[in-house]
């Protein structure tokens, strides 16, 4: 039988973990999670606690664990980020943000599995004189005010560059999320 495998990443973050949730009801479906939990009295480990997965995965080992099971991927869903409009380290920002969602974007073109990422509404800035559009010329017009807006918009271009070459996933999106809130 053939693994139904969905990889989340950022999966024990706010976002994530819900999606992971949702997925975790559908018993055909092996939900991995790709994340970092880091202290225990944090509690982020509690946010999937509750939830079946079928495995998961330090962000460091994404790459070699995704390599050894490509076949058995239906989709990749991409919230894994930093995500603080304040973190005061540009490169952490941009190789997080960028970087590897970068090489995630590309491994799942190579190998023709769907993605879903997480933008943001912080990609439009102060959200004046912009259409919110989806095509090069409108994404390179958007002027984000911090670091982690401008990392987000740099993919969301990078992106749509990519699949104007023909070069990427057979389906992909991303999801510009604005303030969101709820359990976790």
């Amino acid at each position: 039988m053939t693994r139904r495998i969905i990889f989340v990443t950022g999966g024990a973050g706010f976002i994530g973990s819900n999606i992971v949730a949702k997925l975790a009801e559908d018993p055909s479906l092996d939900v991995v999670v790709c994340d970092w939990l880091h202290e225990a009295e944090l509690g982020k480990w509690r946010n999937i606690a509750k939830h079946p997965i079928g495995d998961f995965v330090a962000p460091e080992a994404m790459f070699e664990w995704l390599e050894k099971r490509w076949r058995d991927i239906e989709l990749v869903v991409h919230m894994g980020a930093v995500s603080s409009t304040t973190e005061p380290d540009a490169d952490k920002i941009v190789h997080a943000n960028f970087t590897l969602s970068r090489d995630l974007f590309r491994w799942c073109a190579d190998r023709q599995r769907r993605l879903i990422y997480a933008s943001s509404a912080a990609t439009y800035g102060d959200a004046t004189d912009f259409e919110d559009r989806d095509d090069i010329d409108s994404l390179a017009a958007l002027r984000p005010l911090n670091t982690y807006g401008w990392s987000k918009a740099l993919f969301d271009l990078f992106a749509a560059r990519q699949a104007a070459r023909d070069y990427a996933p057979p389906q992909w999106v991303g999801l510009k999320f604005f303030n969101v809130y709820g359990p976790n």
